[in-house]
């Protein structure tokens, strides 16, 4: 009987330790990491997952489980924008699982991030499209991509990724990501939804997403630097009437000279300021940076808008764009891998992405992250890409997804010059859901954290009082109250 006994006990283990180890690829699991001394709190992944074609792609991510309950919690996937910016850049200064301090000499030392977002939730963090962070090709054609490309290979991607993590496939699913993710996030998950519908296996468990200060809708995101701008207090109400009467309220696409040169006006007295944070001062020097006409931001960043259809998208790190330029009359455009490469020798406007550069290029810390020597150095955004904004306006995209019944939490650093919480407010309420949560503030430890308002059809915009582009690095707790409590279901 105790043979027995002993026996199926055994046999039991063997069987559970079996499904331990086909849970995850081989070789994908990160054990340690330079700089950090100590056990995780959870289980790390990394790797490559490779998408089929002529040529192939290799996504890298790192996967960090739940420190709650990793069989039950939310599985996340979160994506940095620019287009071009590594994930990498949540994962070392957002809501990654350590917090990086800077070394005088040689790496940083690591520290458990008590706001880390794994605390609720099962999290992704993905290099996306190829060429971007760790993830590559072999064959450079690959990094010709769009939105519409970049949808379906992060789609191919997910599925394959479940397919070697079999064990959450159940699990709530959500998409988030910040700045350009506010492209990323809608089309990818239009793309889950269309995969659902059709029976693509495996099934995703996908519930809904979120976006914080989201790159949208031209026109609405055009017209939002300028009130914010007055409403900051950084321009004069004389300038602010000049450019709302010169332009008839549409800075977007400024029609008359007269406009331009409101316009103009108001672009002179904001350029020096940092555009993530107006209340922070900029990292960088400002004998790095243009000093034509009292500007701290280099010539290429204001040719970024100088474009037949003005780009409303600015780069996180590598790029800006004023949505209110004028269309170049006379002379070439520089070509997008031209500025990015212009932009990026003159420095990082405001920027300081020192401690994740000398980290993430450090050869035995990729070596335990899992990161290929073919992905070549990394770099917080690159200028491998020749991308194509091909998705147009987001709204529709909500749209479409909201009235589905999927959740949508709009987010916005109620700071950040970059893409302003007013473009992000108007283009929700344009939606004319009925408001279901009256305009009020919310809290974090007792304190207000900003304002909050609740549309029907699950949709809900936020506000984050006193914070910059990348809510979770400015406002760590206040990010991790909102985003715990949205994914549980419970009122902010």
């Amino acid at each position: 009987m105790k043979k027995f006994i002993f026996f199926t006990v055994l046999s039991l283990f063997l069987v559970l330790d079996y499904h331990r180890v086909r849970a995850a690829p081989r070789g994908s699991r990160v054990t340690s990491v330079p700089g950090f001394v100590g056990s995780f709190p959870s289980n790390h992944h990394a790797g490559y997952v490779t998408l089929d074609g002529k040529p192939e792609k290799n996504l890298y991510y790192y996967f960090v489980t739940s420190e709650k309950n990793p069989s039950k919690d939310p599985v996340v996937l979160w994506l940095n924008g620019g287009p071009g910016c590594s994930s990498f850049d949540g994962f070392v200064y957002e809501h990654g699982p350590f917090n990086f301090e800077a070394g005088k000499k040689g790496l940083p030392t690591l520290h458990l991030n008590p706001y880390s977002w794994s605390k609720v939730s099962n999290i992704i963090y993905l290099d996306s499209p190829a060429g971007v962070g760790f993830s590559y090709s072999d064959n450079t054609s690959a990094y010709a991509t769009g939105d519409i490309q970049t949808a379906t290979d992060t789609h191919s991607f997910l599925l394959k990724w479940f397919e070697q993590y079999p064990e959450f496939v159940n699990n709530p699913f959500y998409i988030a990501g910040e700045s350009y993710a506010g492209v990323y996030v809608p089309t990818l998950a239009s793309n889950v939804v269309q995969g659902i519908k059709k029976g693509v296996k495996p099934v995703i468990k996908f519930q809904g997403y979120m976006i914080g200060n989201g790159v949208t809708d031209n026109k609405f995101d055009g017209n939002a630097l300028v009130p914010f701008a007055h409403g900051m207090g950084l321009i004069s109400n004389k300038m602010f009437e000049e450019a709302r009467i010169s332009c008839k309220e549409n800075y977007y696409d400024p029609s008359t000279d007269k406009c331009y040169q409101a316009l103009e006006n108001i672009d002179v007295a904001v350029d020096s300021l940092n555009i993530y944070d107006i209340l922070e001062p900029c990292y960088h020097s400002p004998t790095t940076m243009d000093t034509t006409k009292n500007s701290s931001i280099p010539v290429s960043f204001k040719q970024l808008g100088q474009t037949d259809r003005p780009l409303t998208v600015r780069k996180r790190i590598y790029g800006r764009a004023w949505p209110f330029r004028a269309p170049v009359r006379d002379g070439l455009i520089p070509s997008w891998p031209q500025i990015m490469a212009e932009s990026k020798a003159l420095g990082v406007p405001c920027i300081n992405d020192e401690v994740a550069t000398t980290w993430l290029n450090n050869e035995a810390v990729r070596k335990a992250i899992h990161a290929r020597p073919q992905a070549g150095s990394w770099d917080l955004c690159t200028s491998k890409l020749s991308y194509n904004h091909d998705a147009g306006s987001m709204i529709p995209y909500h749209v479409n997804l909201t009235i589905q019944g999927y959740r949508a939490l709009i987010f916005s650093g109620d700071h950040d010059m970059c893409v302003p919480f007013t473009g992000s407010q108007a283009w929700t309420s344009s939606l004319g859901y009925k408001i279901v949560d009256g305009w009020r503030p919310w809290l974090s430890k007792g304190q207000v954290a900003g304002y909050i308002e609740g549309y029907t059809n699950k949709l809900t915009f936020l506000t984050v009082k006193g914070s910059g582009h990348t809510v979770p690095e400015y406002k760590p707790q206040e990010a991790l109250d909102f985003y715990s409590r949205w994914l549980a279901g419970i009122k902010i």
